[in-house]
């Protein structure tokens, strides 16, 4: 991964809204959601979502595959473990026994 995408992934995560959209398909991996569960679980207008959801696929993080009538947006796993080895591949000098995660951030 180069900067420049880690930079779009990173600013597309980077509002509130995208963020919920972001970790709602993640728990939904590798299965995905439509629009309007999405909607529905998070309380966004389908405008608003619409939206969302663009910004997220433009940088990669999500994919939408046609199902009939309908689109189901799923969170693109290889991309956003590529974005989290690029933003940890040189923790800890190399020593990867000392970057294992502590828990949780607000820690």
């Amino acid at each position: 991964m180069e900067n420049k995408d880690a930079v779009n992934a990173l600013a597309a995560l980077a509002q509130e809204s995208r963020l919920a959209v972001f970790r709602l398909l993640v728990r939904f991996a590798p299965e995905g959601l439509t629009p309007g569960v999405i909607g529905e679980q998070l309380g966004l207008p389908a405008p608003t979502l619409s939206f969302h959801l663009k910004t997220l696929a433009q940088a990669g993080l999500v994919t939408a595959v046609q199902e009939g009538r309908f689109v189901r947006y799923r969170a693109e796993m290889p991309r956003i473990n590529g974005l989290i080895a690029f933003l940890t591949e040189d923790c800890c000098g190399g020593n990867l026994q000392l970057c294992t995660p502590k828990g949780n951030i607000n820690e």
